[in-house]
């Protein structure tokens, strides 16, 4: 059997879609596209500001506790911040629903991946034109 994409453990062949233990066979599947999800910006802003607040209010109160705890937070929260990445999504639509096929920071990687369904549902759509004739 051809394998016209293998790589970091995703296979397309003209079957199928095979990634992370998921196989999604190519006349299941309708469409597919690739999603950007952003860092979260929301946690690390908060445990910041608690962190910042506490170091203040241990300072007010002369607590070196309050203030070494503030600090430590506000690293934390500097530190989930700095260590998010932005990831991509392969999203599969089939006739179930919307799923996550692979999700990976590489964002070329998932696109060659998307291209390679395309590809080869176009070729499958192709060889069952042909062989109707």
């Amino acid at each position: 059997m051809e394998t016209p994409f293998n790589d970091r453990g995703v296979s397309v062949t003209r079957n199928a879609l095979s990634s992370a233990g998921q196989v999604f066979p190519l006349r299941d599947i309708v469409s597919v596209k690739v999603v950007t999800v952003q860092k979260n910006k929301v946690l690390p802003i908060t445990i910041s500001v608690v962190g910042l607040v506490g170091a203040i209010v241990g300072g007010v109160l002369r607590a070196p506790v309050g203030i070494v705890c503030g600090v430590m937070l506000a690293v934390v929260g500097w530190l989930t911040w700095a260590t998010q990445d932005v990831t991509h999504r392969l999203m599969v639509q089939t006739a179930n629903g919307e799923r996550e096929a692979l999700s990976s920071v590489d964002r070329d990687f998932v696109e060659r991946v998307g291209a390679a369904v395309n590809e080869a549902k176009g070729a499958a759509a192709s060889a069952s034109a042909t062989q109707k004739v």
